[in-house]
């Protein structure tokens, strides 16, 4: 192959935005730990870089393969998945309207009402697995749907085709947040939407080592102008955790195969217990978009939430009853990781609203990582043991 950054996806997870460095000709891109760059005369710079918060060559390395990875047009990489968040919704005016999934990562949904609520943009949230809902929701002043597919904790898919043909037709663009799939899975860029979002922090960075994000857009226009409140806004990724993700990247495909295999296993284990009422993975054929999962995914994914027949009581004593499940934030590393939703990534959703999106109290979600499948089903076990004696 002649440029392997054309290549499949595999291909251009390790070689997208990263030629051999010229003067040395070392493999990897190096890590510019430098604020600012000389000047030939004022105004006129040396190279393609005058200050790092609006360029970094290791930052623009990363952003270029986060562009190939998800058939993109431009990347921009953020300090975190909120920053870049931010950054979306910088770009709207008071007056505009947001229509959004009502299954979201606590921090989304905090920044949409508690921050930009304030500057005079509306919300209107929908369960947008529903096209119908999404489509009634729309106004003329629409200007993103907004969704997570899988969601965010409940792994509700959403149908981003038929979502980006409502966005279109009201003028809208749609916004993906692709954290869960990570775009070896899904790459919704190719499938009609506009904007794709990432914590990087997640299965892309894979090491639970950096805290990052990113946008990835299809057209240089929205590029350029996300791209001025990059800038102007300063929330931008620094050199060494740049290069921590294109670190992470090359690893992406075959770590989630095994997270892919391990969480089905999981999954299908929790599913045959007494003692579990229902799991939400879409790798499942009781799950309501097995078929959609299907069609726009290449695999069902690392997450796995599930509601024991005991409740919130039940829901603690899973997540403090585990040896290799960690209790702790976040997800997507290599080691397994459990948490109860509504006290920890979601507790800033007021619990009605969450109880009316089927987010229900005694929620347990599970980051499936990549040890030994055996020995993740040996720790369900134990877990599922301690639950059986409350």
């Amino acid at each position: 192959m002649s440029n392997p950054q054309s290549g499949r996806f595999e291909t251009r997870a390790i070689h997208a935005g990263q030629p051999h460095e010229p003067v040395t000709g070392a493999v990897m891109p190096p890590i510019f730990m430098t604020s600012t760059y000389a000047q030939k005369a004022p105004g006129v710079p040396v190279g393609d870089y005058e200050y790092s918060r609006s360029g970094n060559p290791t930052r623009t390395a990363l952003e270029a393969n986060l562009a190939a990875i998800e058939s993109g047009a431009r990347g921009l990489a953020f300090a975190s998945g909120l920053a870049a968040s931010h950054t979306l919704m910088a770009r709207l005016e008071p007056g505009d309207h947001v229509v959004a999934g009502d299954d979201l990562y606590g921090g989304t949904y905090r920044i949409f009402t508690k921050v930009f609520e304030r500057y005079g943009i509306k919300f209107t949230f929908v369960n947008s697995g529903n096209p119908e809902e999404v489509a009634a929701a729309m106004t003329d002043r629409t200007r993103y749907v907004y969704v997570e597919t899988p969601s965010n904790p409940l792994l509700r898919l959403t149908d981003i085709a038929a979502c980006s043909k409502i966005a279109h037709d009201h003028g809208a663009l749609l916004a993906v947040d692709n954290t869960f799939a990570t775009p070896y899975l899904q790459r919704p860029i190719e499938l009609g939407a506009d904007i794709v979002l990432h914590s990087l922090t997640k299965y892309l960075g894979g090491h639970s080592d950096l805290v990052a994000g990113a946008l990835v857009t299809s057209t240089d226009k929205v590029a350029d102008e996300l791209a001025f409140h990059q800038n102007a806004s300063g929330g931008i990724l620094g050199p060494m955790d740049s290069f921590l993700v294109l670190r992470g990247i090359k690893t992406l495909a075959v770590r989630m195969d095994r997270h892919c295999t391990n969480a089905m296993a999981v999954a299908k284990h929790l599913e045959a217990s007494d003692l579990v009422d229902k799991v939400h993975y879409p790798g499942l054929e009781s799950h309501p978009s097995f078929e959609l999962c299907k069609q726009q995914m290449r695999a069902p994914g690392g997450m796995v939430s599930f509601e024991l027949k005991g409740g919130v009581a039940a829901g603690v004593a899973f997540a403090t009853g585990t040896d290799i499940f960690t209790l702790a934030e976040s997800l997507g590393g290599v080691e397994s990781l459990v948490e109860t939703p509504p006290s920890m990534t979601h507790a800033s959703i007021p619990a009605d609203v969450r109880h009316a999106a089927g987010l229900m109290d005694g929620l347990v979600r599970l980051s499936v990582g990549i040890e030994h499948e055996a020995d993740l089903l040996s720790d369900v076990d134990l877990a599922l043991a301690k639950v059986a004696r409350i």
